[in-house]
């Protein structure tokens, strides 16, 4: 079946869905396959389940009209999904970068739907799946969308750039992070800009993080710019902290103002700067901007501040890399809290680089007095030091346990591998 005949169907039953886990009553499910399953083998669950039709990659298992057969699905589902995006002229902002992404994604949602209908990927969607996936659930009347896009190697970003056909981009950072995929920093580099080679070639407009230089560096011949940060640029604003949370304080038209938040971290102002400067791109006022940025609150552990009994919690360990590992920590280390302890998981995905980032961080953590550090992976095991130390978060939580601390504050830090909610979970209250 061809694309144009299968966006008639898609138009007539507009739900999507690839889990015959969920529910899909008169949606489309479209039989994905991958290294433990084939999506074939559900397709007829799928529509006793109440799915108007089932697309499958392999003609044995159409027993009727209801299947729709293509040469695969995964290619079928990305070419539907670039035939709906192409019936919308509206502003498309890609956004993707090492650490914040999903953040800077929220925040520029928040700013936005105080003005705009706007769609945005659901949390972090933001893979080969998930792409194709939020773009398909965009509807008529939308007047901006935000897809994030997550990539571990290179030629990944391209990809997505050209089912999603960005008019914007946003590179919140490139950093250390998917080191063994991309291969190195450069690599990192090569792979995120991606997204700008995409607009300097389809005359789109970029969003960068002037305090960066290399940006500026991998931005050279895009004629549309905005430009954000701490100084020489069109936005400009610096970070306060008002107890462990990040204010920023804006200068706009001759006028300061201050826009609180409530995400932990110095490390956030580049993140709260973007969606300043998007929404103000966007022809929104900066007291709509205030009060979307000040009634976000970070959830999915992502730097969210927690009490739990006596102890005062800073949960980031949704993701971890040698970048984001350093500005949290130090972060956490300047702080004016009482009590300060350290549970620190391991950092995925390093390649060849895991001792020495690994090395480098026990290092860095040295540097600091804390009132107790946990290690957890085995990524630590070989690195002499005097913390304690466990291979599985399961075995810190039990320890945790029966060693409960009382007014402390605790950062909770580490790769989502590393499972480091466990240890939230062991505290009581």
């Amino acid at each position: 079946m061809n694309i144009t005949r299968l966006y008639e169907l898609y138009l007539q039953h507009p739900f999507i869905q690839t889990d015959t886990r969920k529910p899909l009553p008169g949606g489309i499910y479209f039989a994905l396959s991958g290294g433990n399953f084939d999506g074939n083998t559900f397709a007829k669950q799928a529509l006793e389940q109440g799915a108007a039709y089932a697309v499958v990659d392999k003609p044995d298992v159409a027993a009727n009209d209801r299947y729709i057969v293509v040469d695969d699905v995964l290619t079928a589902l990305q070419q539907l999904a670039k035939h709906h995006r192409q019936q919308f002229d509206i502003p498309f902002i890609a956004i993707t970068g090492s650490n914040g992404k999903t953040t800077t994604k929220e925040l520029v949602a928040a700013v936005l739907g105080s003005k705009y209908h706007t769609a945005a990927t659901e949390g972090n969607l933001n893979n080969h799946i998930g792409v194709p996936l939020t773009l398909l659930k965009i509807k008529p009347g939308t007047e901006m969308a935000i897809i994030e896009m997550g990539a571990n190697h290179q030629r990944e970003i391209a990809g997505y750039c050209e089912i999603a056909l960005p008019t914007h981009g946003i590179i919140t950072n490139c950093g250390k992070a998917h080191i063994e995929g991309f291969g190195g920093i450069e690599g990192v580099r090569k792979g995120k800009g991606e997204l700008y080679d995409f607009l300097r070639a389809h005359n789109g407009t970029i969003f960068r993080n002037a305090d960066l230089d290399y940006l500026e560096g991998m931005a050279h011949d895009i004629p549309q710019q905005v430009t954000y940060g701490s100084a020489n640029a069109q936005y400009i604003g610096k970070p306060i902290m008002k107890d462990v949370f990040v204010q920023v304080a804006m200068l706009t038209a001759h006028t300061e103002t201050t826009v609180a938040t409530n995400l932990v971290g110095e490390y956030n102002f580049p993140n709260v700067m973007t969606a300043i400067a998007v929404g103000l791109h966007f022809g929104i006022g900066i007291d709509t901007i205030k009060a979307a940025i000040a009634a976000y609150n970070p959830d999915n552990s992502r730097s969210q501040w927690l009490q739990k009994g006596t102890n005062r919690i800073i949960l980031d360990a949704y993701n971890a890399n040698p970048t984001s590992m350093r500005a949290a920590i130090l972060n956490f280390a300047t702080a004016s809290l009482p009590n300060k302890s350290l549970w620190i998981g391991g950092m995925k995905e390093m390649g060849s680089e895991e001792a020495y980032e690994h090395r480098e961080l026990v290092a860095l953590i040295a540097e600091h007095a804390w009132q107790q550090v946990i290690l957890v992976g085995k990524e630590f095991k070989d690195i002499t030091n005097g913390y304690t130390w466990f291979e599985t978060s399961a075995e810190a939580a039990a320890y945790v346990t029966t060693h409960l601390p009382q007014n402390s504050s605790i950062l909770i830090k580490g790769s989502r591998g590393s499972k480091m909610e466990a240890l939230l979970a062991a505290l009581p209250g």
